[in-house]
């Protein structure tokens, strides 16, 4: 049926009328010139190419569920991407807690209507703490990408310097991030890495180091998958110049792996999505940082905090903010930084993901991680044509195939994987120079061997090739 409407069904105050009345009022012929200050050549000049708005609610629900009916997901695939989006198990007790009314809807807000919120949040930062071996953590901010370029802010005020050097074998769009959070206050100086390696060269990082560089932020594992060898040397020759080492890390790996602060890291960020998040067609993010309780450091912080503390009755503890002059919640324009609500229901989430794992859960995690790549890694390193890069060095569940020479692109193998019910690496040839034909395949606990053995065999018929 087509509807004609006076306004739209779905958009408070979209009647002709009312938005009449609305532009009188505040003095302007039309919304349009609300929108003045956008250039002409940024303006679409043409209507949103969108489906007439549909009245009955069963019928939207219909249509709205056979869209999402095309989606292709890893409930009927096989999945082997990863390249900042994880997919782990997540148990049962991580949707229960976080779907609850009182918590899902009551987040964020003031203690008038917190129910246990606050102990919530204080318990992730403890759990997140001991895990990166840390003493401060943040509720969590938008995603690891804002919690790396907030981190090197923090630096930056930290230190008063304006350059931050990063390291490139990090996610483009991470690095895309960064420059434009850190746009103009701070100047980004990019440290080429080593294609045959993976790693960051040190002679080179010694020539870009120097009095006016507040931070170097590195990874590890890196987005490539590749474990730093050389993080430690990295953080003496920041701190040799009053730089500070800024580490992003990814916290499913720190039950294998030793944790950055031990490798000299200032400042150590990640995103806690894998520890008890869906991949949620690439949402549920929530960024961390972590520091010592250096109060040069901890005054930086934008997001909220939490502590606890006794009240005036015997035996009874209280949490709440811990330096909350320092927030955009208190200090409104003045604040470090602009925190909103963020990600705390994944910070609550990840904190009930944590408690269930503990030091052995977390341990076995990376372990089994750590085998099931490595044997994957070798078995597609058998077929013939195919190599993986970085082989003989340390990573935990990413790393780099190379397809070049063996007559596909990566475009196609994956093209061909999907037609086996299978999602295959991220090609990496448009991000980095030099890694044309090459893909970054990704493989975690949720991966059995008959998984990892289709993979190989699928590869195989595709190539036409056999496996050694």
């Amino acid at each position: 049926m087509d509807h004609k409407f006076s306004h739209h069904p779905y958009i408070p105050n979209s009647d002709e009328a009312i938005k009449r009345e609305m532009c009188d009022f505040v003095g302007i012929s039309s919304v349009e010139e609300m929108h003045r200050d956008v250039p002409d050549e940024l303006r679409l000049h043409r209507s949103l190419d969108m489906p007439k708005a549909i009245r009955s609610e069963y019928e939207l629900y219909r249509t709205v569920s056979g869209m999402l009916q095309k989606n292709e997901t890893c409930e009927e695939n096989i999945n082997f991407l990863g390249s900042g989006c994880y997919q782990h198990y997540v148990p049962a007790i991580c949707d229960e807690i976080n779907s609850r009314a009182e918590i899902l809807s009551a987040y964020a807000g003031e203690p008038y209507e917190d129910h246990g919120r606050f102990q919530l949040l204080f318990e992730y930062q403890s759990l997140m703490a001991e895990l990166l071996d840390m003493e401060v953590v943040n509720v969590p901010a938008i995603d690891g990408a804002q919690a790396a370029a907030t981190a090197i802010r923090m630096a930056e005020r930290a230190t008063g310097r304006k350059k931050a050097v990063v390291c490139e074998n990090i996610l483009p769009d991470k690095l895309a991030v960064i420059r434009n959070y850190c746009t103009p206050a701070m100047e980004i100086v990019v440290l080429p890495f080593e294609r045959e390696s993976g790693q960051f060269d040190l002679d080179s990082l010694k020539k870009l180091l120097g009095e006016d560089v507040a931070a170097l932020y590195f990874e590890t594992p890196s987005f490539l998958g590749t474990v730093a060898g050389n993080a430690r040397e990295a953080a003496e020759l920041c701190h040799a110049c009053g730089a500070l080492c800024i580490i992003g890390t990814d916290p499913a790996v720190l039950g294998v792996l030793e944790a950055p602060v031990n490798l000299g890291a200032d400042i150590v960020c990640g995103d806690v999505q894998p520890l008890g998040m869906h991949m949620n067609y690439g949402g549920g993010q929530g960024g961390f940082i972590a520091t010592m309780d250096d109060e040069r450091l901890v005054r930086e912080y934008p997001s909220r905090l939490f502590g606890i503390t006794r009240t005036e009755v015997e035996g009874e503890y209280g949490f709440g903010d811990v330096y909350y002059d320092r927030t955009s919640f208190a200090d409104r324009e003045h604040g470090k930084e602009y925190v909103g609500t963020q990600a705390a229901l994944w910070g609550i989430t990840a904190g009930v993901y944590l408690s269930l794992m503990g030091p052995q859960g977390m341990q076995e995690l990376g372990e089994t991680m750590l085998y099931n790549a490595r044997y994957a890694a070798k078995k597609l390193s058998c077929i013939g044509g195919v190599s993986v890069k970085y082989l003989d060095q340390c990573f935990v569940s990413e790393f780099v195939v190379d397809f070049s020479k063996t007559g596909k692109s990566v475009g196609e193998i994956n093209d061909q994987l999907l037609s086996r019910h299978i999602f295959g690496g991220r090609d990496l040839g448009g991000l980095f120079p030099g890694m044309e034909g090459c893909a970054l395949f990704c493989v975690t606990e949720v991966h059995t061997k008959d998984d990892i053995d289709a993979l190989a065999g699928a590869l195989c018929e595709i190539l036409g090739k056999e496996g050694k």
